[in-house]
């Protein structure tokens, strides 16, 4: 008995907090960090193995393009293939001319939405022509359509097959994950390799990066059909076949609308990028205005792509919402009729004006907006340059110091031990793996460049994220403003935000910075918006009731269960944070984009740019895996 309350009165063993690990961790990092500062760095290497292994591949490619049977009957006929498509497409929109075409818009808005949606699509490819790039436009527009229409040869069978097998779904996830992964730059320089230069290469550049997306809709669509429905049509002695042609893709058309949205929305942002391998259209304006810093050439092509993306938005979605509803069958002949009228008036149209856009007619905006964004520079140049220089001095450039004076085996124990922490062992192997490859392939300085900045740009772009998207979860009115500007920032391509930020910080590394945060911000605030409301409305209940204010109820309450959607949100940023940072290698980001923008420009640097769009990927996957599986940890459990 003595024993018993002699056990009863012994302190239990606590176990030690949950942040002395992580803080010993850290501890000795920097202590490794303070002690061997400046030894075992790998400094950047412009005649690195990797590179000249590379421009010795790209000579034997151009030497035996003609002769090798891998081209001869395989690359050679799908470049041709591919091109061809792509002028049909081109011969037919320019023979509908500038009013057939736009006619024709009409006539497909009128289709998919009604009047407000034909006006919509009249109204914006008239833009185009009035803003002076029609050709250009229409070309873009043939590129797109041309690159959507393989994609979706491609990826909506194999997202059919993914979702209805398991095992095809398990063995594209990855091939997917690092597709979706990969910045825009990464895709080009494989494809000059063995596409050459042109429209062909920005084909197949365009439909990769758009075919992901495409593939895992259509199959979420699929896996998402009704069971019990499947089950009927399987007693009542359906095939698989017809349960699929009956059953499944009927009830998934609405969501298969929608990855052919998306698609469309990849391509538009991807043949902007195309544009450095002499992709024909807009981007081709937009590369020049952005190489020679003059926003006025460059704008009315970035309002065309973006007036563009977002008539091609709203005719695909009207679509996709027509599709799931029931109409009423005496409209569905009138309604035809109607938009076979329209289109009609502007084919009857083309033959009666002149086959150019009247010069008359266009808005020239270029030489108002270059002499606007002179005057902003000066006027606002001590506000621009205090920002850009106190961002600098403070992060970027310590930053930077850090990452590029710590031995390379530090950084490497440094992300082991974060990724370990954050996503566990599977993910953290991967993470580190992806890191020496980046130290194997002669990229390590340059990556830690880019590191650099990517890290300053999530860190805005999480706070500014984190602040929005409280504020939307927590006020309607709020959102309800908000929303309809986050829906035309995320239809806008990616490049497209480096004009803003080009007219007030000029060429800078904070250009790119700039540019990246407000392209990433929109999906992180529309993650955290949605992970706070979905918090279960008891739980909030109970937390007022047990006199909570609404600070608290934020922090201990809302914040903590939403925090699988903040750590999405946080791995979204990242990604298309680095993507961003890329692009911003045509601004002066420097680090890997600077090196893919100088391979696509100077051929002795072809081997070099093409190893760093390979780096950026690997940096890519490396963040994403640290990010990525962070959410499946336990939620720290409150102690009394």
């Amino acid at each position: 008995m003595s024993g018993a309350v002699a056990a009863l009165e012994t302190p239990a063993l606590r176990r030690p907090p949950r942040w002395l690990v992580p803080v010993a961790v850290g501890v000795v990092l920097l202590a490794g960090y303070l002690t061997m500062r400046g030894t075992a760095t790998l400094p950047h290497d412009d005649e690195a193995a990797p590179f000249l292994a590379v421009n010795e591949a790209r000579d034997w490619v151009d030497t035996n393009r003609n002769d090798n049977p891998l081209f001869l009957y395989g690359v050679n006929y799908v470049r041709i293939y591919l091109g061809e498509l792509y002028a049909a497409f081109e011969t037919v929109l320019f023979a509908l001319g500038w009013p057939g075409l736009i006619g024709v818009l009409g006539a497909l808005g009128r289709l998919a939405g009604g009047w407000r949606l034909a006006l919509l699509g009249v109204g914006g490819f008239a833009a185009l022509g009035v803003l002076g790039v029609w050709e250009a436009s229409v070309r873009t527009l043939a590129l797109v359509l041309t690159s959507v229409l393989v994609a979706l040869a491609v990826g909506l069978p194999l997202g059919v097959w993914a979702g209805r097998s398991a095992r095809v779904r398990r063995a594209l996830t990855p091939v997917l994950d690092v597709m979706q992964i990969m910045p825009t730059f990464a895709y080009l320089t494989p494809m000059v390799l063995f596409f050459g230069i042109g429209p062909s290469s920005a084909t197949v550049a365009t439909l990769i990066y758009a075919m992901p997306v495409a593939i895992r809709i259509t199959a979420l669509a699929v896996e998402r059909v009704s069971p019990t429905a499947i089950e009927a049509s399987a007693s009542l002695g359906a095939t698989r076949w017809q349960t699929l042609r009956k059953v499944q893709l009927p009830m998934a058309r609405e969501t298969i609308a929608l990855a052919i949205n998306q698609a469309i929305m990849m391509a538009l942002s991807m043949v902007v990028i195309a544009a450095l391998i002499s992709a024909p259209g807009l981007g081709s304006d937009i590369i020049r205005g952005l190489s020679r810093a003059n926003v006025g050439f460059m704008l009315p092509a970035g309002i065309a792509i973006v007036v563009m993306a977002i008539v091609l938005d709203r005719l695909t979605m009207a679509a996709a919402k027509r599709e799931g509803t029931a109409e009423a069958a005496p409209s569905g002949p009138r309604r035809y009729a109607v938009a076979g009228a329209i289109a009609l008036a502007g084919v009857v149209a083309a033959t009666l004006l002149p086959a150019r856009f009247p010069d008359a007619w266009i808005l020239r905006i270029g030489p108002p907006v270059t002499e606007a964004v002179n005057w902003a520079k000066f006027s606002w140049y001590d506000v621009t340059t205090a920002i850009r220089n106190v961002t600098s001095d403070l992060l970027l450039n310590p930053l930077q110091d850090v990452l590029t004076s710590t031995p390379w085996w530090l950084v490497a124990a440094a992300v082991l031990a974060l990724a370990w922490w954050a996503s566990g062992p599977r993910p953290a192997l991967t993470a580190l793996a992806c890191l020496l490859g980046l130290a194997l392939l002669g990229l390590w300085e340059h990556s830690m460049a880019t590191l650099t900045t990517v890290l300053v740009a999530v860190t805005v772009t999480l706070l500014l994220g984190l602040l929005l998207g409280v504020a939307a979860a927590r006020s309607r009115g709020f959102s309800a403003v908000q929303r309809p500007l986050l829906d035309a920032a995320q239809t806008m391509p990616s490049i497209v935000y480096l004009l803003p930020a080009l007219a007030l910080f000029g060429a800078t590394r904070f250009t790119a910075i700039f540019a990246s945060v407000i392209y990433a911000v929109p999906p992180v605030v529309r993650l955290v918006e949605d992970g706070i409301r979905g918090v279960s409305p008891t739980t909030v209940e109970a937390a007022l009731s047990a006199g909570s204010t609404g600070g608290q109820l934020l922090w201990k309450v809302q914040l903590p269960m939403a925090r699988g959607a903040i750590l999405l949100a946080a791995n979204q940023g990242i990604v298309m944070t680095l993507a961003m940072v890329v692009v911003g290698g045509m601004v002066g980001a420097g680090g890997l984009g600077y090196d893919v923008v100088t391979g696509f420009s100077q051929h002795s640097e072809f081997g070099m740019g093409f190893v760093a769009g390979v780096g950026t990927v690997l940096l890519g996957i490396m963040l994403d895996r640290i990010t990525q599986g962070a959410d499946r940890r336990s939620s720290p459990q409150v102690r009394g």
